[in-house]
C-alpha cells in the first residue's frame, strides 16, 4: 500500500494528451499547452493546481456567503428565516454527503470528466439560483448547484495527488486545503458588504460565468486521469452511504432546532443508523467497494481522517460560538467582531503554505501533533474569557484555532494520501472530506446544545463548559495524531548522489 511500493508504476496522468480522450486527433490543445509552458514561469504541475483550486474556491465561496442575508431573503419571497435558512443547511449537506461517490466516479472513470461536469453543473444552477421565484426555488438551485459542485473536491485533491510525488504532496495539499476552509469563511466575511451594495441574486449572476469559463480552461489544459478497466461503481454502497450521511446529518443539525424528541429527528438518526449498517453489509459483500473495510483497520488512513474530524469538531464549533462570547461576554460591537474573527482565516492563511515546508523535515506525525495541540490550547483560552479579558487574548485564541488547522490538515491529509493505492485517490479524499463535514456539523451542533444546557449556571459560564468540551475532543484528535507513522523521504543528499 505505500507510496514506495507503487513508485514505478505512478504513470497516473497522461499530461501531454489532447485532453480529451486517449485518441486525440486534433494537436492544437497539445500545442497551445506546450506555447503556454514556455511563456509562463511557472512549472506545469503548479498552472494545473491553480485551475482546480481556482474553481474549488468559486464553488466553495458561496456555500455560506447568504448568512447574513436570510432575513431579507425571507422577506422578498415572504417567508420565514427558518425556511430560508435551508438554503444554507442543504449545500452544507450534500457537499459533504455525495463525495464519496465522485470520488469514486473519478476513479474509475477519470476526474477530468467529473470535475468538468460538476463544475458546468453548479454554473447552471447557480444562473437558476439568481432567477429563483420563491424560497423553494431557490433553495432547491442552491442545493443542486453544491451538489453537483461537490464534484470539484476530490477530484482537486486527486490531481494534487496525482501531479506531485507522495513525500512532497503535502505542500501543495495546504493550499487545497487553505482554499477548501477559507472559501466558506470568506463567504461569511464578505457577504454582508457584497449583499448590502449588489443584492444577493448578483452573487450567482457572476459565479455562473466563471464556472463556464473554469469549465472552458478546465476542458483545455487539464490531463486526464487513468480510468480503471472492468470495475464496476458500487451503487448500492453509494446509495446507503449517502442516505446514512444525510440522515445523520440532517437529524444532528436540526436536532437542536426541533429538539431531540421531535419524532421526525429520532427517525432520522434510526434512518442513518440503519443504512451506515446497510452499508457496511454491502461493502463486505461487494467485489469493487466504495470503501474498502481494510482502511478502518490502516493505521495511516483511520488515525488521521479521525483526528482531522476531531479538529474540524472544535474548530467550526468554535467558529460559531467565537462571535457569540465576544457579543454576550465580552459586549464587541458587530462591526467589531467581524474585523476579530479575521485573526483565523489570516492566520490560516499564512501558516499552512509555511507548515508544509516544516512537515517535510519533521514529519507529518509530529505536524499533526503539533496541530491538533493548538486547536485544544485555543479552546482552553476560550474557556477562560471573561468580562474583562483583554482583546489580544481573544486574537491569540482566534490566531491558534486557525494555525492548528492550517498546521495539521495538510500533513494529515498528505498522509492518507501516501496509504491508499494511486486507484483510489478520489475516494480517499472524498471520505476525508465528508468525516470533516461530519465533524464540523457535530462540533456546531454539541457546542452550541452544551451552551445553551448550562445557561442557568451564567452566560459565561455556559461558553466555558462549551468550549471545554471542545477543549476534550481535540485531546483524543491529538492522540490520533500521535500513533500514526510518518511518510519516509529520501534525503536529499542521497537524491543527489
Amino acid at each position: 500500500m505505500g507510496s514506495e511500493a507503487r513508485a514505478p508504476d505512478r504513470q497516473t496522468l497522461n499530461v501531454d494528451s489532447a485532453g480529451v480522450d486517449e485518441i486525440g486527433v486534433v494537436p492544437w490543445p497539445n500545442l497551445f499547452r506546450r506555447w503556454l509552458g514556455r511563456r509562463v514561469p511557472i512549472e506545469r504541475e503548479w498552472a494545473l493546481l491553480l485551475v482546480v483550486l481556482t474553481a474549488l474556491f468559486t464553488v466553495g465561496f458561496t456555500i455560506t456567503i447568504l448568512v447574513v442575508s436570510l432575513q431579507s431573503i425571507a422577506d422578498e419571497f415572504g417567508s420565514s428565516v427558518s425556511i430560508v435558512s435551508w438554503s444554507i443547511t442543504g449545500p452544507m449537506l450534500a457537499f459533504g454527503v455525495v463525495g464519496p461517490a465522485y470520488g469514486k466516479a473519478g476513479d474509475l472513470w477519470g476526474h477530468k470528466r467529473i470535475f468538468v461536469g460538476g463544475l458546468l453543473g453548479a454554473g447552471i444552477f447557480a444562473a437558476l439560483t439568481a432567477l429563483a421565484w420563491s424560497a423553494g426555488s431557490m433553495i432547491a438551485f442552491r442545493t443542486l448547484s453544491a451538489t453537483l459542485g461537490a464534484a470539484t473536491g476530490p477530484a482537486t485533491m486527486a490531481y494534487v495527488n496525482r501531479l506531485f510525488p507522495a513525500d512532497q504532496r503535502v505542500r501543495p495539499l495546504s493550499y487545497w486545503a487553505f482554499v477548501n476552509a477559507i472559501a466558506p469563511v470568506l463567504g461569511v466575511v464578505a457577504g454582508a458588504p457584497i449583499v448590502e451594495a449588489f443584492g444577493w441574486r448578483v452573487i450567482f449572476a457572476v459565479q455562473a460565468p466563471l464556472c463556464v469559463v473554469g469549465v472552458a480552461i478546465a476542458v483545455w489544459l487539464l490531463p486526464d486521469t487513468e480510468r480503471a478497466r472492468d470495475v464496476k461503481f458500487d451503487v448500492r454502497g453509494s446509495i446507503a452511504l449517502g442516505l446514512a450521511a444525510t440522515a445523520i446529518l440532517a437529524g444532528v443539525n436540526q436536532g437542536p432546532r426541533w429538539g431531540w424528541s421531535n419524532p421526525i429527528i429520532i427517525g432520522l438518526l434510526v434512518v442513518g443508523a440503519l443504512s451506515l449498517r446497510w452499508f457496511v453489509s454491502v461493502e463486505r459483500s461487494t467485489s469493487h467497494p466504495l470503501l474498502p473495510l481494510q482502511w478502518v483497520r490502516t493505521r495511516n488512513i483511520a488515525l488521521p481522517i479521525l483526528s482531522q474530524s476531531l479538529s474540524n469538531f472544535a474548530y467550526m464549533g468554535g467558529f460559531l460560538m467565537a462571535p457569540l462570547i465576544m457579543s454576550d461576554v465580552l459586549g464587541f460591537s458587530t462591526s467589531k467582531i467581524s474585523l476579530v474573527v479575521i485573526a483565523r482565516p489570516l492566520v490560516f492563511a499564512l501558516i499552512a503554505p509555511l507548515a508544509s515546508l516544516v512537515t517535510l523535515r519533521i514529519g507529518e506525525r509530529a505536524t499533526g501533533m503539533f496541530g491538533a495541540a493548538s486547536v485544544a490550547t485555543s479552546m482552553a483560552l476560550f474557556a477562560f474569557v471573561s468580562p474583562d479579558t483583554a482583546l489580544w487574548f481573544v486574537v491569540i485564541a482566534l490566531a491558534l484555532s486557525g494555525a492548528g488547522i492550517g498546521i495539521a490538515n495538510p500533513a494529515l491529509t498528505s498522509l492518507v494520501a501516501n496509504s491508499v493505492d494511486d486507484r483510489d485517490l478520489g475516494v480517499a479524499g472524498a471520505m476525508q472530506q465528508l468525516m470533516n463535514q461530519i465533524g464540523a456539523v457535530l462540533g456546531a451542533v454539541v457546542m452550541t446544545t452544551v451552551q445553551q444546557a448550562t445557561l442557568a449556571g451564567g452566560v459565561a459560564a455556559s461558553y466555558h463548559i462549551a468550549f471545554a468540551v471542545a477543549f476534550g475532543i481535540t485531546l483524543v484528535s491529538f492522540t490520533a495524531a500521535s500513533f500514526v507513522v510518518s511518510t519516509e523521504r529520501t534525503p536529499r543528499s542521497a537524491v543527489s548522489s
